[in-house]
């Protein structure tokens, strides 16, 4: 046998890379040549779940901005029979949501009013959405005159007066809670 050929016992020997030397690789991944481009990435690529929406929000404008929500309102299966009672709601209700779209509960709750808003589509329910900052010293003007300490806070309001809140997190869910203030003002329907 040939020294070139190798037999099923043994593996050709390797050649040294006469390419770019290794140590030249070394300085390059040290743990101190990392700071500076890991800093310089954290400028540059921001985290989107921190993107801050102030003021009159929408469904759709805080889908579109923030996808990141949009899973957890695809997501969320409400229950079909508190559905059906919203949709028959007759009369007016008005619904108040201050949020933050850098609040991970806000993330949960809201996208699932939003779900269910969109499966009950009853005009008679109406809903504004108002986005908050996380500096606490920056809230006043979204939130003056409504006693809001935690977010998210959902605002029931029925004959123009307030029925009820969901502060934070509710209860059982969003929904069971949020009939649980609205049913008892329609005489249980």
């Amino acid at each position: 046998m040939r020294s070139s050929e190798s037999s099923p016992n043994t593996s050709p020997k390797k050649k040294p890379n006469k390419g770019i030397p290794a140590s030249l690789f070394v300085p390059m991944i040290g743990k101190y040549n990392l700071l500076p481009l890991l800093f310089l990435l954290s400028i540059a690529l921001p985290a989107r779940a921190q993107i801050e929406l102030v003021g009159p929000l929408t469904p759709e404008v805080i889908l579109q901005k923030i996808p990141e929500w949009k899973p957890f309102a695809d997501g969320y299966s409400p229950r079909l029979d508190i559905i059906s009672r919203l949709q028959a709601v007759p009369e007016e209700v008005r619904v108040e949501i201050f949020l933050g779209t850098w609040c991970p509960d806000c993330r949960q709750h809201v996208s699932a009013y939003i779900k269910i808003m969109d499966m009950v589509r009853n005009p008679m329910i109406r809903t504004t959405y108002t986005g908050v900052p996380r500096d606490r010293a920056a809230r006043g003007p979204y939130i003056e005159g409504k006693n809001i300490e935690r977010l998210p806070t959902f605002i029931v309001y029925f004959r123009e007066a307030e029925v009820g809140r969901i502060i934070e997190t509710p209860r059982k869910s969003v929904e069971e809670d949020f009939w649980e203030i609205l049913g008892p003002k329609l005489g249980g329907r």
